[in-house]
């Protein structure tokens, strides 16, 4: 990968192609607008691609599962992206679990709302938590170095929804940062200052300084 975004980067008017081992539509568009100028990302369903087994039992070995699954797959450089959200009352969950924590993968007002019933009762103070993002870049799909990058985002647990934008758990997700949740703040600000955002931010970082 290193060699590949050096060259296709550095041409005007060439950019990288990348595929999102996700078929998360958040994703690609939080990615996409992170990303900039230089790359294309397309999500794997684009091609046909399913999601990942994710047997990993950490957010760093999921991300290369998912990277790995879809350079395989289509025969292109790959970014696999493994996220959650992490509740200290809760001794870490959802975490691995988050995008299927009450069962069905996906339903974010499902998840929430156990979410709220797990946590009921716990004071302000302790419903700390923390968004978690793992970005792992592949060449291809054996790569025995992929680029590993993470970032994450402090903040505490809502006892209700507040705001419209975003997705997942952003409506009942306090960022002390900002004053407000993380689906009241505009896209840009989110992007910026997510753990997304921040584990690309270090993901570019060491693109660049392996060129």
């Amino acid at each position: 990968m290193r060699r590949i975004v050096r060259r296709a980067a550095g041409r005007a008017g060439h950019a990288v192609k990348l595929v999102l081992a996700s078929g998360n539509a958040g994703k690609l568009a939080e990615l996409r607008d992170l990303l900039g100028d230089g790359f294309t990302l397309h999500a794997q369903s684009e091609f046909g691609v399913g999601d990942a087994d994710e047997t990993g039992l950490s957010f760093i070995e999921n991300a290369i599962l998912k990277a790995r699954h879809a350079a395989r797959a289509t025969g292109l450089p790959a970014l696999g992206d493994d996220s959650g959200l992490c509740v200290d009352a809760l001794h870490g969950a959802p975490g691995l679990y988050s995008a299927r924590y009450a069962g069905t993968h996906g339903d974010s007002d499902a998840n929430i709302d156990k979410l709220l019933r797990e946590i009921d009762g716990i004071e302000d103070p302790a419903r700390t938590a923390r968004f978690f993002c793992v970005l792992a870049l592949v060449r291809h799909a054996d790569d025995p170095m992929p680029l590993v990058a993470e970032g994450r985002w402090e903040g505490r647990i809502l006892r209700a929804r507040r705001g419209g934008n975003g997705f997942g758990y952003d409506p009942v997700f306090f960022s002390p940062l900002h004053g407000c949740s993380a689906a009241e703040l505009p896209a840009d600000v989110k992007n910026r200052d997510s753990h997304r955002g921040q584990a690309l931010a270090a993901l570019r970082e060491r693109l660049q300084a392996t060129s």
